[in-house]
């Protein structure tokens, strides 16, 4: 693992499970949201943390695929996909997805050489790098999201 990937995967650690500096990380925001809570659309026109959470999850995996080479592009619906069932087995299915997800991703990002991270991703316009970078301040993005979404509740 190179130094610098070394540190970007930290970064993607601490954004998604915690000690980070700017307070609470996707897993500690979503600690305690129930399968209700998560449904809910406290604030008119404004996704659900479901559907946050999905969403997160969704481009976690671009990200993992795309620095791994592939050319992925995903569509408006699977860039929001619908959330069908809101039981409480299903919720615990979405987070363990959301986890499992991450990991791969952190995982990916960990074998990245320095080469590769000043690589362009294939089919875009930005290095691995940037895209790393990207997927950390995504997850922390829609963690302010989160964390509105429960104050509004």
């Amino acid at each position: 693992m190179s130094v610098e990937a070394h540190r970007i995967e930290d970064q993607l650690s601490r954004a998604f499970e915690g000690d980070a500096w700017h307070g609470p990380s996707v897993l500690e925001v979503l600690k305690g949201v129930t399968a209700t809570q998560a449904a809910a659309k406290p604030i008119p026109g404004a996704h659900s943390i479901w559907e946050i959470v999905v969403h997160i999850g969704v481009w976690e995996d671009v990200a993992r695929r795309r620095l791994s080479g592939e050319l992925v592009d995903p569509t408006a619906e699977e860039d929001w996909p619908p959330v069908r069932d809101t039981g409480e087995a299903a919720w615990a299915a979405t987070l363990e997805r959301l986890r499992a997800g991450h990991a791969g991703l952190r995982r990916v990002v960990a074998k990245l050489s320095d080469a590769r991270l000043k690589e362009t991703v294939p089919g875009a316009e930005y290095t691995c790098y940037f895209l790393a970078h990207g997927a950390i301040q995504h997850d922390l993005y829609h963690a302010g999201q989160i964390a509105l979404l429960r104050k509004a509740a």
